[in-house]
């Protein structure tokens, strides 16, 4: 009997006596070992905090930093390490993530005097969170390229609840590398990761569903007002509608009319969620940069006026999906 013959002999034996003694099972197969990140975390509002959170809660070694001292003693409680400066944050890190309100405070943070940029080494990856003008994106980016480093935009989708459940959606624009980088750690903080294309893509991706968004909650609560005037109970309009052609997230997943969906905002008047000022922030950058690409948007301009509306009448705070409030008459 050749070699190969007898080890093969030798093999179905050992498996038959296994088997015999009742002890034969599946390969064991060892999880592959997580490569723990050194991360730095800028901006710890509504957002930022929930998902800070979830990557000190993965393991990295994350150093969180916010100008609010109450927002860093909560990162510290849920796990990652406090920072009293922005550059003690950043030294050292392989990765930077920013949750910023506005375009002109990423651009500061990063390539202001004292910034993240002149404090990380070339190489290092900057991942920004927040929801800016397309504009100000790729100006970031490119500053980013010039300087060495990578970059990537990776607006979010799914609010404060997401945040907080690591189930958040990441639009992401960017080159290749930074993407294939940022990847692992954006599927700590969310569920869905997508990568949108080259720079400033993540924020079109965002502007746009945000639009859709804000125009269809208005739709679907015009809907809901109209099922009632007309004596058909929310529920029932729910019941019909969610099956129907009129489905859609507005509906099923953050119903406006109290009753049908328990974790909506309206269960709770309408506190937010995604207020009122955020949707506001996010259809303006819509029709900026609609306006900059001559792409006509009436929908998103009616949309637009109603929540300004209800921002300029003391509302900003209100969540988005309480525009019913305003189209059943109760502000």
């Amino acid at each position: 009997m050749g070699a190969s013959h007898a080890g093969s002999g030798i093999r179905r034996s050992r498996r038959q006596l296994l088997r015999t003694l009742g002890r034969e099972r599946a390969p064991i197969h060892l999880k592959e070992e997580t490569v723990m990140t050194k991360v730095a975390f800028i901006g710890l509002g509504n957002m930022g905090s929930g998902m800070c959170a979830n990557l000190a809660k993965a393991g990295h070694e994350v150093r969180a930093f916010d100008l609010s001292a109450e927002a860093v003693r909560k990162a510290e409680e849920a796990g990652a390490t406090g920072a009293g400066s922005l550059a003690d944050a950043v030294e050292g890190a392989d990765v930077v993530v920013s949750m910023l309100p506005a375009g002109k405070h990423v651009l500061s943070v990063y390539f202001g005097d004292d910034g993240v940029a002149s404090h990380t080494a070339p190489g290092t990856l900057f991942l920004d969170c927040s929801t800016i003008s397309v504009e100000e994106s790729r100006e970031a980016a490119k500053k980013a390229a010039d300087g060495g480093f990578l970059m990537v935009d990776a607006p979010v989708s799914g609010g404060t609840a997401a945040a907080d459940a690591g189930t958040l959606t990441f639009m992401v624009g960017g080159p290749d590398e930074a993407f294939e980088k940022a990847k692992p750690l954006l599927e700590i903080m969310g569920k869905n990761v997508f990568h949108a294309g080259d720079a400033g893509n993540g924020q079109v991706a965002k502007i746009a569903n945000n639009m859709l968004l804000g125009i269809s909650m208005i739709g679907t609560c015009e809907a809901f007002n109209l099922a009632e005037k007309l004596g058909l109970d929310a529920q029932t309009f729910y019941d019909i509608s969610s099956t129907a052609s009129g489905q859609c997230w507005s509906m099923t997943s953050y119903c406006p009319a109290p009753g049908p969906v328990p974790a909506a905002p309206s269960n709770r008047d309408y506190q937010p969620g995604f207020a009122v000022a955020m949707m506001l922030k996010d259809l303006r950058l819509a029709l900026g940069a609609a306006d900059g690409a001559d792409a006509d948007t009436p929908l998103g301009e009616h949309a637009r006026d109603i929540y300004a509306k209800l921002d300029e009448d003391g509302h900003a705070g209100l969540d988005f999906s309480g525009v019913m409030k305003r189209i059943r008459g109760e502000i």
